[in-house]
């Protein structure tokens, strides 16, 4: 499932035999590596996919030869990068795009001809960020242990000036975790300008790359990430969590998390199962209300959606899926701080679900200085704001809540 790369001779296909029988094999299946592009140049081919959690490009002669293929080295440990657009068949060069936490987008001309780490690497524009000096920030990865024994990467950046977490002046900060886990939708660990605030003010800032997501190739998403096996998605978030606090990177008292969409779902999943491990939890346009909609045809997107969790007429999905419905199982626990947000006009997730799931949190909530909070926009749908300066004011409202509730507004000196 992770795919493999085949050739075939034009003149074969022209002719119209250009069936099975005439490919030829060039790389053979690799659990380890999934191929997702090809580019073809006169005297190279170019290969983009994922191996060992993250992007990756491959560069092979255009003889085909498996011993040709290298692979392309940055200097970053950490880092998307994806091939950009080629039109030209008659150059050494390829245009590919680049970013990590610390390294805003950049296009690079890489010639093929000079390969080792970085060398080769022409810049040709970068990305503008005001008053942002990459120099400030460190990252690096981590891997937290699953309930049945999986490692589950973890990116993680911040500061330097906050020093190293095996470091002696290190003591625990305020950290936000970030997880998504559906569709086999990878978040990689790119450049976000939008959390650079909270960066700037101290925060640790994770993201999880949980079963669910296809980051470490298909079969992270297709045998161990939906279906009768989802639950693995919101006890790898658990463990990823917890890991936080054990290396003591921070606390439960300042531990945030986020989630959009089915990552709200995560969201509420992970509140049901460990209220007592969070702080304050941002859920945005979530999909929480999994039973009654799953269970409704008439929705447009429910019988397509059953591709992802199973189709709950039949009795094994009903009961795998409702043991996990954010809404089927809110009971009478100390909730921490939820902010939870939609929009009127969402075609994916319709604004009752996010509604009914704040009134029950707020029914069945036992925290008394806990506040659940629902904030309806009455003008977008799934994806917030379309104009730039309302969804930076959307994005400021939800940071604002998260910051607030660490201790971290006003801006802290560092």
């Amino acid at each position: 499932i992770n795919n493999k790369l085949m050739s075939v001779h034009v003149n074969a296909v022209l002719s119209g035999s250009g069936g099975k029988v005439a490919w030829k094999e060039v790389m053979p299946y690799n659990p380890s590596m999934r191929i997702e592009g090809v580019t073809v140049l006169r005297d190279f081919v170019a290969l983009e996919g994922r191996e060992g959690g993250l992007t990756r490009l491959w560069v092979m002669g255009s003889s085909l030869e498996p011993s040709s293929l290298r692979r392309l080295e940055f200097q970053e440990e950490l880092y998307e990068v994806e091939i950009g657009v080629n039109k030209e068949l008659d150059t050494p060069f390829l245009r590919l795009s680049y970013s990590s936490l610390t390294t805003p987008r950049t296009q690079y001309d890489c010639d093929l001809r000079i390969l080792g780490q970085d060398e080769g690497l022409t810049e040709v524009w970068q990305q503008r960020v005001p008053n942002f000096d990459p120099s400030k920030y460190t990252c690096r990865r981590f891997f937290a242990k699953a309930p049945d024994g999986t490692q589950i990467p973890v990116s993680m950046v911040h500061l330097k000036s906050l020093g190293t977490e095996d470091g002696a002046q290190w003591q625990p900060r305020p950290c936000l975790l970030y997880g998504y886990g559906s569709y086999g939708i990878c978040v990689d660990p790119g450049f976000n300008v939008h959390i650079l605030p909270y960066l700037d003010r101290g925060l640790v800032y994770c993201i999880a790359n949980i079963r669910g997501g296809g980051e470490m190739g298909r079969h992270w998403y297709e045998k161990e990430g939906k279906y009768l096996t989802k639950r693995n998605t919101f006890s790898d978030f658990v463990a990823c969590a917890e890991c936080l606090v054990e290396q003591g990177i921070t606390t439960p008292n300042k531990l945030a998390i986020e989630g959009r969409s089915a990552g709200g779902l995560l969201i509420g999943s992970v509140l049901n199962m460990r209220p007592d491990l969070f702080r304050v939890a941002v859920a945005g346009v979530p999909f929480v209300d999994i039973m009654n909609t799953m269970c409704d045809p008439s929705i447009p997107l429910t019988t397509g959606e059953w591709e992802e969790w199973g189709n709950p007429n039949e009795w094994k999905y009903f009961d795998y899926m409702l043991s996990y419905s954010p809404y089927d199982n809110v009971h009478k626990l100390p909730y921490p701080d939820v902010l939870i947000t939609a929009g009127l006009y969402d075609p994916r997730v319709a604004y009752w679900e996010p509604a009914k799931w704040a009134s029950k949190l707020r029914v069945h909530n036992t925290k008394p200085d806990s506040k659940i909070l629902l904030k309806m926009d009455l003008e977008v749908g799934h994806f917030s704001a379309s104009d730039r300066y309302r969804y930076r004011r959307e994005k400021a409202f939800e940071q604002a809540v998260v910051l607030d509730k660490l201790g971290l507004a006003p801006m802290p000196k560092l």
